[in-house]
């Protein structure tokens, strides 16, 4: 209980400090939608333009403008293969840097999954590994929105500890195109990873080791 007081203390000290700075509006108040129009519906995500209406300090509302994407949340899994100490890695092209790019296993949840399903699933599917019974452990570094200036893409990040494993195979869909491989922590670490949610990962199994 102590801890969550000091805790709570500490927020409610840095809360003042910020509300000093305020220009006006009041960020403990709460944010309307005024209006809402979706301007692109494909496949995988939907862009809404959005007015929302922030409350001021002072009463009353001042409008800004927004673009969201509005897309389902995902998984993003560093995979350790625990009597070998190696780790799943794959490479696909990526629209957003135009490369052929280093990463994580990763994929949408399906309505109905919670994360370790979808893990699961999607690793599976992208790269036929499939864990032995109950052979496997979840550490959850947590979930995080991917950038959430632009869109609601929630990230369930984790890396699962396989202690046996076996491989089936591979479930591409039509357009997808993936290779895989198992390396060592040293070549993961070499390896040029450009993505935030797969360094997350690598970050919180590196903090993992080092204890």
């Amino acid at each position: 209980m102590e801890d969550q007081h000091t805790d709570s203390a500490a927020e409610h000290s840095m809360e003042r400090l910020l509300d000093a700075s305020s220009d006006g509006v009041d960020m403990n108040g709460a944010v309307t939608v005024a209006s809402t129009t979706t301007v692109f519906r494909g496949p995988i995500f939907t862009v809404d333009d959005v007015e929302l209406d922030l409350p001021l300090v002072s009463g009353g509302t001042t409008r800004i403008r927004r673009q969201i994407i509005r897309h389902a949340p995902c998984v993003v899994m560093l995979v350790h293969d625990v009597p070998g100490d190696r780790y799943l890695i794959e490479r696909e092209y990526r629209i957003g840097s135009d490369r052929f790019a280093y990463g994580l296993p990763a994929g949408l949840m399906d309505k109905g999954e919670n994360p370790e399903q979808a893990a699961l699933r999607e690793l599976a599917e992208e790269t036929g590994t499939v864990p032995d019974d109950a052979a496997v452990r979840f550490d959850h570094a947590g979930a995080y929105y991917s950038s959430e200036g632009m869109t609601d893409e929630l990230a369930h990040i984790m890396v699962i500890h396989l202690d046996r494993w076996h491989t089936e195979d591979r479930r591409f869909d039509a357009d997808e195109h993936v290779e895989s491989a198992w390396v060592t922590w040293p070549q993961l670490l070499d390896t040029p990873v450009t993505e935030s949610n797969a360094i997350i990962a690598i970050q919180h199994e590196m903090l993992r080791r080092t204890r």
